[in-house]
């Protein structure tokens, strides 16, 4: 079950949010999931400061993934993470970050997968 967690510094609409999801959606299977399991966050118009600055226009991504993935999925789902905020909201790449963190405990519906 991924989890993508979105910060981003500028007020998104429901139709931008629809449009992440979507496209996010179908990126998820370069680390062999769908859609079907994905959960998403969004917080918008979220202060983000980097080397002591206030960022106009950025993100930070978690996502957080159950099992192992390698380093190509990561970076493959970068870009595709990088290209909609770009393409959706007009947040460079360069202001996009993006973390993962992986786990082989995730627990749903009374206990543990």
């Amino acid at each position: 079950m991924p989890f993508i967690d979105s910060k981003v510094t500028v007020k998104l609409s429901e139709e931008e949010k629809e449009f992440i999801k979507e496209k996010l959606g179908r990126k998820i299977e370069v680390f062999g999931k769908t859609e079907n399991w994905l959960m998403l966050g969004f917080e918008d118009q979220y202060d983000l400061y980097f080397a002591g600055k206030k960022m106009e226009r950025a993100a930070y991504v978690s996502v957080r993934l159950y099992g192992k993935v390698s380093d190509d999925a990561c970076n493959a789902f970068t870009a595709a993470v990088c290209d909609v905020f770009e393409e959706m909201l007009g947040i460079p790449a360069s202001a996009v970050y993006v973390s993962y963190l992986t786990t082989n405990q995730w627990g749903w519906n009374g206990g543990i997968f």
